[in-house]
């Protein structure tokens, strides 16, 4: 199940890296945009480095990304793109604990579902 939410998370940054329309939003979207894309990456690249056999180590970068989405909403300046961020994260901390107990199904499904809610605050 573990590398199903690599597979996830690998092509939701996919997703996250092609936004075309970052820049248009006016204000500090286009950055924002691109520090979410960011901070998805470093979630991958923390997560790959665990173990598949101690799931508990996903919990608290997971907790960490959920704090750095509530960070990136609260410096956005677009109401849509900060209501996205916020509800993601809301998502990803909801997800945490049953991550650190090798239950990783919630985690699946916000990940396959959070580049494209994402991805249409930004565009």
């Amino acid at each position: 199940m573990r590398y199903g939410v690599v597979r996830a998370l690998a092509g939701g940054v996919m997703v996250l890296g092609t936004l075309s329309g970052c820049g248009m939003l006016g204000g500090n979207s286009g950055q924002v945009c691109t520090d979410t894309k960011k901070a998805f990456q470093q979630y991958i690249t923390q997560v790959r480095g665990i173990p598949a056999a101690e799931p508990a180590q996903w919990r608290q970068p997971t907790e960490r990304l959920a704090g750095r989405l509530d960070g990136l909403a609260k410096k956005a300046d677009d109401a849509d793109l900060k209501k996205a961020l916020k509800a993601e994260a809301d998502k990803l901390r909801a997800a945490a604990p049953a991550v650190g107990t090798g239950d990783v199904a919630q985690l699946n499904t916000v990940m396959k579902e959070t580049p494209a809610k994402i991805g249409q605050a930004c565009d």
